[in-house]
């Protein structure tokens, strides 16, 4: 398999909006990406067109080796994690932590099958993995935004998954739950078995030295894609934003502030 996501010139038109335009980008193997955007920018319509789950107007997709049109859907979604605040949103709060998690084999909101004694072993041993095993017996509703996250990082390995997205996961976290769970991602990029990872923000300093590529979107079009220390410069970044800013950079990691909006 060359790539792991293939898109060729998309366009995506909703009634009268073209939400995406002339979309070209490859993604390959452990080749793993961050994707920045404003809201609106498009990044939720093209991550439900890499899903299956809508079509573009125009262009060719191919996931996991697999051109669209030539295979179905549903199985190959399978194949594919997506960790999102709105499918936290689904699920039932009064659930176990260990339940949430053993049901990301089935890919169902709830547990309606009888898991075997090697589903709850790997569904604690991911845990351990995602630092979350402590939270064994609570209650999904009583877990703290950070936790949740790694729950549902947990949930999404469950079905071994060759593609991993990482939509907006920081959302909501203060600054330590923020590193922790950054800290626990990084951890699971090293794992020889890992997937190749998609991590979408608005924020520069969430991503991590593990992605070394990043695709930025505007607008429904591609405005730069590459290396991180190549895309994330000022000269891009303030372009990118449309007003002057500075890019600060330690550890490989990267922290934008507005021109002039820096104190000492």
């Amino acid at each position: 398999m060359e790539y792991v996501i293939d898109l060729q010139n998309i366009t995506y038109r909703r009634e009268q909006n073209e939400l995406l335009r002339d979309i070209s980008w490859q993604v390959r193997p452990r080749e793993h990406w961050a994707i920045l955007g404003l809201n609106g920018s498009g990044k939720t319509t093209m991550l439900n067109i890499v899903n299956g789950y809508i079509w573009p107007t125009t262009g060719k997709v191919s996931v996991l080796g697999h051109p669209f049109g030539t295979v179905d859907l549903r199985e190959l979604r399978m194949s594919i994690g997506w960790v999102s605040l709105s499918l936290q949103e689904k699920l039932y709060g009064t659930d176990k932590v260990e339940q949430i998690v053993v049901s990301g084999k089935y890919a169902t909101i709830g547990l309606y099958e009888k898991p075997g004694e090697e589903d709850w072993d790997r569904a604690y041993g991911l845990m351990e993995q995602m630092r979350c095993i402590h939270l064994r017996g609570r209650q999904y509703q009583t877990c703290s935004q950070g936790e949740k996250q790694k729950i549902l990082i947990a949930r999404a390995l469950m079905s071994s998954p060759k593609l991993l997205i990482l939509d907006e996961p920081c959302n909501g976290l203060d600054l330590f739950s923020r590193e922790a769970l950054l800290e626990a991602i990084d951890q699971l990029a090293q794992s020889p078995d890992a997937p190749t990872l998609l991590y979408v923000t608005h924020h520069t300093e969430e991503i991590l030295p593990m992605f070394r590529h990043a695709l930025l979107l505007r607008r429904g079009e591609v405005f730069a894609s590459g290396q991180v220390s190549e895309v994330l410069t000022e000269r891009n970044l303030s372009s990118f934003f449309e007003s002057p800013v500075e890019v600060l950079s330690r550890e490989d990691r990267f922290w934008v502030l507005p021109k002039g909006g820096r104190r000492d």
